[in-house]
């Protein structure tokens, strides 16, 4: 299957009570991810907005880094965070993202259930 970007859906949004607002594309364009995928988006996060603080249980989120730079809370460690970077948090551990920056911050977000397949 191929999804081309016009077919993507782009949801203007706030996140787990973090300021400001993302936008974050579906990249399965509307078909869901597989079965043990929640997750997959391409986060656009604006100066002054971000992610807040949320726990992970039963699955592991990636945030792949592709451009800019922000302030990620990795089990209460402050991180700075640049493209080309990969933010992972697993069963149990929580984390933040902040775009402290003058120019857009943007991921790719993945996140696998843990479990059967």
């Amino acid at each position: 299957m191929i999804v081309q970007r016009t077919k993507m859906p782009v949801q203007e949004t706030t996140l787990r009570g973090g300021p400001g607002t993302l936008f974050m594309t579906d990249l399965t364009g509307g078909n869901g991810p597989c079965k043990n995928c929640r997750l997959i988006s391409d986060v656009r996060i604006p100066p002054g907005a971000g992610i807040g603080k949320h726990q992970h249980l039963n699955e592991t989120e990636y945030y792949i880094i592709l451009e800019g730079s922000g302030i990620v809370m990795d089990n209460g460690k402050e991180v700075r965070v640049s493209a080309g970077d990969c933010v992972i948090t697993g069963h149990g551990s929580e984390h933040s993202i902040f775009n402290d920056q003058k120019t857009d911050l943007r991921l790719i977000a993945v996140i696998i259930t843990h479990g059967a397949a």
